[in-house]
Parts: C-alpha cells; structure tokens; sequence
C-alpha cells in the first residue's frame, strides 16, 4: 500500500533532521581539522635548526574564533609528580566556563596590576592599559567575573621560544569567552618579547581572534609575526616569574604539549 501524505512528510521530516545532523557534525569536523598551531607549537625547520612559531590558540567554539590544535591536549594530570616542588591542582579543567556576548569597551578599565594565583605561587604583573587598552579591558573584566578561577595553564613551550600558556577554563587549547576582539595592541616592533611578558594569545593569521588565552615569557623569545601581526603585550611580570620558571624546569608531560609539574590558576585580582 502507497504511504500516506502524512507519512510522507514524516519522512521527509526525519530525513531533513538526517542531514541538520550530519551538517553539524560535519562542521564540527572542520573545525576540530583546521591547522591553528598554538604558542608552544615550534617548527624545527629542517638543516636550518630554526624554530617558528606558526599561531596562537585563543579563540571560543562558536566557530567564529574557534581555533582547534592540530592534535588533542590533555587536561593537566591529577597524577602527582616526582619532582614537583608545587601542589598538584585538584582540578584539571572548567567544564562548563561562562561565555559573554561582548568583550568590554577598550579603556572601560584603569587597572595597572594585577595578582594571578596559582597553585604554585603568586605572580604579580604590572598591567598596561595605554599601551593596550582592549586587552587590558578584557582580563580586567574577566578576572572580576572569576573567569580564570581553577583554570589550568594549558601548554608549556621549552625549545625554541620560552612560554606557559594559561587562560583556557577548558584546558583544551580552544575555550575561550564567547567573545573575541582585536586588532593586535602593543607587539613588539622586533618580534622580541623578554622574560616576564605577558600577552595575548590568538588565532593564528587572525589578530581580531584574542579571547580569554593569554602566555606568560619566562625566557627571551623570539615570536615572528604574521598576517594578523605579532600579539598584544598587555603587561610585565613584576614578581613572581620563578613560578613559571618553576613549571618549565620540569619539562612537558608525554603528551609533549601540558606542563608535566600541573598549574592551575586559582585567581586574578586587579588594581
């Protein structure tokens, strides 16, 4: 028996829903398949011996910044360390971190410091909101929103430049705040970016990708810039880099990627 017209469209409701669904996960495919290499990703470029830096993670999942590594990364392990001088976090990662709709006005903050908890100890940052007042804005706004509270430091970069990437609640390389902004503020006109500098990370080729992903420079690196320009230096640590230098002493964990002595932020004050 010929099916009915109400079957009919049944069926061709079912079969729509088939392919909203494949297009979703097509879509995430694509997303999860870009080659968007974050600070931490050095190129050893072959007879040569230079390393290059490609990108900088730093964008949400909307798909309008989403900025997928090129491989998995791990959440910091729970797994205590041999020779780790710190705490391990007690937590890896945000689950569900708050999303915004619009990064703050540049300017909307007059903070000059601030102070970054960790586990491993605090590290007090000058802030530079005339040199960078967007990026100023944003990490004003988010550590007042305990944004960064329990958030791991993501990625560890030990040969070629010299940084620990922090600012992901999601531990992943591709959380951010919902939003994103740009251009880029304050790069260094040579590429050089000494101990202690505090920038954005982003989306590489994209300097309109900053989010919530931020490095922190424990030893002087060269970062080259690309088409989105280098990244926003928005403040200098002012004490506490030993902290960071702690972390990069104990290397990278197997996945080559985390810190293997796990950091978490557990907070951000600003003044």
């Amino acid at each position: 028996m010929a099916p009915s017209k109400r079957e009919r469209d049944d069926a061709r409701r079912r079969y729509a829903e088939h392919l909203r669904r494949q297009e979703q996960q097509a879509a995430a495919r694509r997303r999860r398949n870009r080659v968007l290499v974050a600070v931490g990703s050095v190129l050893a470029v072959a007879l040569v011996g230079a390393a290059v830096v490609t990108a900088v993670t730093g964008g949400d999942e909307d798909g309008t910044t989403a900025s997928p590594t090129p491989s998995p990364i791990a959440s910091p392990s729970a797994t205590p360390v041999a020779d780790n001088p710190c705490p391990v976090p007690e937590t890896g990662a945000v689950a569900d971190p708050p999303q915004f709709d619009a990064a703050p006005a540049p300017g909307s903050s007059d903070a000059t410091s601030a102070v970054i908890a960790t586990t491993c100890g605090d590290i007090t940052v000058e802030l530079l909101p005339d040199a960078a007042p967007q990026a100023v804005a944003s990490f004003a706004f988010l550590a007042d929103e305990g944004f960064f509270a329990g958030t791991p430091c993501h990625r560890l970069v030990t040969s070629g430049i010299f940084v620990l990437q922090c600012g992901d609640p999601t531990g992943t390389g591709t959380g951010g705040p919902g939003y994103s902004f740009g251009p880029v503020e304050n790069a260094p006109a040579d590429d050089v970016y000494p101990a202690g500098t505090l920038a954005m990370a982003r989306q590489g080729g994209d300097g309109d990708s900053n989010g919530s992903q931020f490095f922190l420079v424990y030893e002087d690196s060269s970062i080259p810039s690309d088409a989105g320009g280098g990244y926003t230096v928005f403040g200098r640590v002012t004490e506490g880099l030993d902290v960071v230098q702690t972390i990069a002493e104990g290397g990278t964990a197997a996945d080559g990627v985390a810190p293997a002595r796990p950091i978490s932020i557990e907070g951000v004050t600003t003044q």
